[in-house]
């Protein structure tokens, strides 16, 4: 353990009333010993940590569905009590074709959350992006007709809710159907089924799954416009009696924005209406900002650049501090609001597998999440940890 991390440690558990010898000792047992009172006890991971809070979830690769990775299965089953599919279940993936089902990876993840009863999510039913240009476009070029669009994403949702009925505790029903500034999104499902496309889904959803909770979600959903937008919707959609329970916020955030003051501000928002808060898809971008872009429309990307790719090889310890620092801001509001967030998720286990490292600049290396290339717990995960540290001590 080098030196920087010992002090860190000495004074992030000083700091919570609990005083440890930080001789050779690892920082998992050193964690271990505060949290059980006893060597020798096995720490307990995130999920456990914040269990009396709220679910602590993760999402799982299709590189890792697909090679059944036993060592971050087994990482992801003890850290988190919450599993989302990043890819596996997106139409494209699992619906390629109109006749074509690949349910493999998807099996997998579904048994996965099942052999470990953890929360399970569905993502999910109905979004604009990743998906067969053919559900909306016949092979002369020519767009389908409304009834037969409306069909095909009935026949899609019956088909991949049905399927996992009773293993999905929640779906992100509708996926980003909102832009910036507060409109609709002119997609192709717009465009065929009018804004009626977004109760449809979820009263599908409903119909082929009474159980699972159902969530609408979205990035960006700190900027007023789109999220006071987003709620009317959703609360007037509500009122003519579509079933939904949650909002998921996507938190693709930086270091310092969005500010946390705007953070909570869509948290009591989204409560205000109602709705449970889901924190979904959470990650912090150290790079550079690419030309100011803070969505996360996955169809835009930029020119790769050394200025916009600063850090190949490692961290330097000044952003591995302000990395940790800026987790701990935010799982500090989370718990301040431990009474409207039902889960929060990170998009991804480690920063080995993270999307970030290629978008929006492909070429790029990015250290977003809270364990390491080889999966080793990082500064940031024992800020988060630490805070359970200090609220059971105190």
């Amino acid at each position: 353990m080098n030196q920087q991390r010992r002090l860190f440690l000495r004074s992030a558990f000083t700091a919570a009333g609990i005083g440890l010898v930080l001789g050779s000792a690892s920082p998992k047992r050193l964690l271990a010993e505060a949290l059980a009172g006893q060597s020798g006890a096995s720490a307990p991971g995130l999920g456990a940590l914040f269990g009396g809070d709220f679910k602590v979830g993760t999402a799982l690769s299709n590189n890792t569905l697909q090679a059944q990775n036993p060592g971050l299965e087994a990482l992801v089953a003890r850290e988190f009590s919450a599993i989302t599919a990043e890819n596996a279940m997106k139409w494209e993936e699992v619906h390629p074709q109109a006749d074509v089902w690949d349910w493999q990876r998807a099996d997998h993840f579904v048994d996965f959350g099942q052999r470990h009863k953890m929360y399970t999510i569905g993502h999910t039913l109905v979004w604009h992006s990743q998906m067969p240009e053919s559900v909306f476009v016949d092979g002369h070029g020519r767009l389908r007709k409304r009834s037969d669009i409306e069909q095909t994403m009935e026949s899609h949702i019956a088909a991949l809710a049905g399927r996992y009925r009773g293993k999905i505790q929640a779906w992100d029903v509708v996926n980003e159907a909102v832009t910036d500034d507060g409109q609709w999104r002119k997609s192709h499902w717009y465009n065929t089924l009018g804004e009626n496309y977004f109760s449809r889904a979820f009263h599908l959803a409903r119909e082929v799954d009474p159980n699972a909770e159902l969530l609408y979600n979205d990035y960006n959903m700190t900027i007023p416009a789109k999220r006071d937008f987003a709620l009317e919707q959703i609360v007037k959609f509500r009122k003519q009696g579509m079933p939904v329970h949650g909002v998921g916020m996507q938190a693709h955030v930086h270091l310092s924005e969005p500010a946390i003051a705007k953070i909570e501000a869509s948290i009591e928002a989204i409560a205000a209406a109602g709705l449970d808060v889901h924190i979904t898809e959470l990650d912090v971008d150290v790079l550079p900002q690419a030309y100011d872009y803070m969505g996360a429309e996955i169809s835009t990307n930029f020119a790769y650049s050394e200025k916009l790719n600063p850090f190949p090889e490692k961290l330097p310890e000044k952003i591995v501090d302000e990395l940790a620092a800026r987790y701990e801001s935010l799982f500090k509001l989370f718990l301040k609001h431990r009474d409207k967030v039902r889960r929060v998720t990170l998009w991804g286990t480690t920063d080995a597998e993270s999307w970030k490292n290629d978008w929006p600049v492909v070429g790029r290396t990015n250290y977003p999440l809270i364990f390491d290339r080889d999966g080793e717990p990082k500064k940031a995960y024992y800020a988060v940890a630490g805070l359970k540290v200090a609220a059971k001590s105190s």
